[in-house]
């Protein structure tokens, strides 16, 4: 067994300070068998890329990989994973390296399968609403294929993120209150298990709009981050672009007042498309970060879509809510360069955080709760939040009851680090007790999993890790992840 490793796996430095380690935990031959499926130039054993591909956006250690691979076709996936298979060498698949709970850290080492160079769109199907993707395709990408038909993918998570990868975290974004996360735009995925062999989820070539043919394997592995098998093509579900889009923003007087609106906006049918909620302390940075001019207060980004008269109804119904919770400076944003500098100041939180803060780095959590259990938990957590001495902003997808905290932190002070763990752990904790999740779209990843059990119990967690077990019986699918 000349391949098999010759070091013991430990953790290395936070990022930031990664030495990336020093490769020889594979030997030499097993680099060659990856180069001969790859070939030489799609394989690095390089220290700044192997420390490249160990870490995330999230602040969790910087743990590299031992090798580096760019596969170019599926076959190559394949070939790949039952070559690891065979020598119990960990796969640890890496799109974009967007995510925030750690889903990319090679915490045994092993070969970091980089999907990128597969980035076709092998498949348009415009009358069925329905395209296949290769995992290097991102949401960016497609919509920028797509803009000559009439469709779209609304799935929206901020981030140029992979749509594999999407696939792979549940993904959701600003669109999900009217289109739906992930889940509920994937109809069929390509997947490499961990021996080699290729599953299609739904059936070769099957873009049904729904079925009740035998187990959902869709579902299994939308979420799966990466612990189940290498996701290879992913077939989409598409959306009539809307004859016409106009964006709003309101400020509030109170934290109350904003997330009540919410609330009554869905009470009363407004077909809303998106509405985001974002704290004086987001805004704020905002405004300097993105250059808008808006009350430094707590606010609502809206956005409705359908034809012209639809929209103004929809308007004028959300403006009379919102003023009847105190709010003001309800103001419009008609023209598609004026939304999209809205939103994109929106997705550009986090940079605008950080910039706000110089020195600190970002810890994002997110939970996500019933949506009548909205305000009580969101006025509690900024309350927390200040009396915790932390400092950050809190904003999220609140037509969904899905927020995040986005904390500021210094990364070489243990002790507000170790305030940071009790906050987000608390946080978490208490979206449970309000029949919530501790994670409405980050994902598991390596952070979440005590809440995980704590959310599912003993019976779920034990079927998960059955399930685990028959697809995965070596546990060299990304493995420490999730489970």
């Amino acid at each position: 067994m000349a391949w098999l490793r010759a070091a013991t796996w430990g953790l290395l430095p936070r990022r930031g300070r990664c030495s990336g380690g020093a490769q020889g935990r594979l030997s030499p031959g097993f680099v060659e068998a990856l180069k001969s499926v790859v070939g030489d130039p799609h394989v690095s054993t390089a220290a700044a890329v192997r420390e490249h591909h160990g870490h995330d956006e999230s602040m969790h250690r910087c743990q590299p990989p031992d090798v580096v691979v760019w596969p170019q076709s599926v076959e190559q996936v394949s070939r790949l994973a039952a070559l690891c298979y065979s020598q119990r060498v960990p796969i640890v698949p890496f799109g974009t390296g967007t995510g925030l709970e750690g889903g990319v850290c090679a915490v045994q080492g092993g070969v970091c399968v980089n999907l990128t160079h597969m980035d076709r769109i092998t498949e348009l199907n415009a009358e069925d609403f329905s395209v296949v993707v290769e995992p290097g395709v991102t949401r960016k990408a497609l919509n920028a294929h797509l803009r000559d038909t009439g469709l779209w993918f609304p799935v929206d998570p901020g981030a140029d993120a992979s749509l594999c990868g999407m696939a792979a975290t549940g993904a959701s974004g600003t669109n999900a209150v009217r289109y739906g996360t992930m889940r509920d735009n994937v109809l069929n995925l390509g997947v490499v298990l961990p021996d080699g062999r290729l599953l299609h989820t739904a059936g070769q070539g099957r873009h049904f709009r729904k079925s009740a043919a035998g187990y959902n394997l869709t579902g299994l592995f939308v979420g799966s981050e990466g612990t189940l098998g290498l996701i290879t093509s992913a077939t989409l579900r598409l959306h009539p672009f809307p004859e016409s889009t106009v964006a709003a923003t309101c400020a509030f007087p109170s934290v109350q007042a904003a997330v009540d609106s919410t609330v009554q906006i869905l009470q009363a049918a407004v077909p809303v498309a998106r509405i985001e909620f974002l704290d004086d302390v987001s805004m704020d940075a905002c405004n300097r970060y993105s250059r808008l001019n808006c009350p430094v207060a707590p606010t609502l980004f809206l956005e409705f879509h359908g034809s012209q008269q639809t929209v103004e109804e929809q308007l004028q119904l959300a403006e009379t809510i919102t003023q009847n919770n105190g709010g003001s400076q309800f103001s419009w944003a008609r023209e598609a360069e004026e939304r999209k500098q809205l939103w994109a100041a929106r997705h550009n939180i986090w940079y605008a955080l950080l910039a706000a803060f110089p020195g600190c780095k970002g810890y994002s959590t997110d939970v996500c709760v019933p949506i009548s259990r909205l305000p009580e938990i969101l006025v509690q957590a900024k309350e927390e939040l200040k009396a915790s001495g932390l400092t950050g902003g809190i904003l999220g997808h609140v037509g969904d009851g899905n927020f995040h905290c986005v904390l500021m932190v210094k990364p070489d002070d243990a002790e507000e680090l170790h305030r940071v763990k009790v906050f987000t752990e608390g946080l978490g904790r208490r979206a449970l007790t309000l029949h919530g999740t501790c994670t409405g779209e980050h994902g598991i990843g390596l952070g979440k999993r005590q809440l995980l059990q704590e959310e599912v119990g003993t019976v779920a967690l034990e079927t998960m890790r059955q399930l685990k077990v028959t697809l995965d019986p070596r546990g060299l699918m990304n493995p420490g992840k999730v489970l």
